[in-house]
């Protein structure tokens, strides 16, 4: 099964220094029938204005997963990490037992990020992090996974059986994913216009996708896309 959450759907909040689309239910939103996706809780599509940012906040028992697509944002955390996060870098924190940490853009330009929560597959984890760029290794018509606890060499390790993937998709060009019936799939466009099976996407439109095997994505036009498979969560 296909839903088809369409981009004008998405709750957007406007707080002048920050302008953000949250795709599940979050801070003052909340909406008994949008909580998460089986274990994907929090997908937030940020823009942060220059010389503004989130002050020092408290995380536990979560993976976070920051995804910048455009400028750039200065992390800072309780574990003495600061470091800049840019275009093309993918950060995850495994917030664990607990930490504090603070997210600002000193730039002269805002910055465009998205944030993923995960569920960990266990807790009293011992918080973490890891930062890499992936802007050499993302190539045109595949699927490339970023951050990942089931194995993905290249990617970043999750604590958690979910894998998010980045896909650049030229016009014409088709990729596949295989699923299981008992995991599901979650799809954001980025930008552009595809194709599921036979359901039409376009510019920051979801998929949220169950009960499925064999998935084909066809591109109507120069698409980018992140595609996040997890667990289905049975509570």
């Amino acid at each position: 099964m296909i839903r088809t959450i369409k981009a004008d759907e998405r709750h957007f909040s406007d707080f002048d220094w920050l302008k953000t689309y949250w795709l599940f239910s979050f801070d003052t939103y909340y909406d008994e029938n949008n909580l998460n996706f089986g274990t994907l809780r929090v997908f937030n599509d940020d823009v942060v204005e220059p010389k503004t940012g989130f002050p020092p906040h408290f995380h536990k028992e979560m993976e976070i997963v920051t995804i910048v697509l455009d400028g750039e944002v200065t992390h800072q955390d309780s574990m003495r990490n600061k470091t800049v996060i840019k275009a093309g870098d993918v950060q995850r924190m495994s917030a664990g037992t607990g930490i504090t940490h603070s997210e600002y853009t000193w730039g002269d330009k805002p910055v465009h990020f998205y944030q993923i929560w995960i569920y960990p597959d266990q807790i009293g984890l011992k918080p973490s992090y890891e930062q890499r760029s992936f802007s050499s290794l993302l190539s045109k018509n595949i699927l490339l996974p970023v951050a990942s606890g089931q194995g993905f060499k290249d990617a970043i390790k999750m604590h958690a059986d979910s894998t998010i993937y980045l896909a650049e998709v030229e016009k014409g060009k088709s990729i596949e994913f295989k699923s299981d019936p008992s995991r599901g799939v979650f799809v954001y466009l980025t930008s552009g216009d595809v194709t599921i099976n036979d359901q039409r996407f376009r510019n920051n439109d979801q998929a949220r996708i169950s009960d499925a095997s064999n998935l084909k994505f066809k591109a109507n036009e120069y698409t980018k896309l992140v595609l996040i498979d997890v667990p289905i969560r049975k509570d």
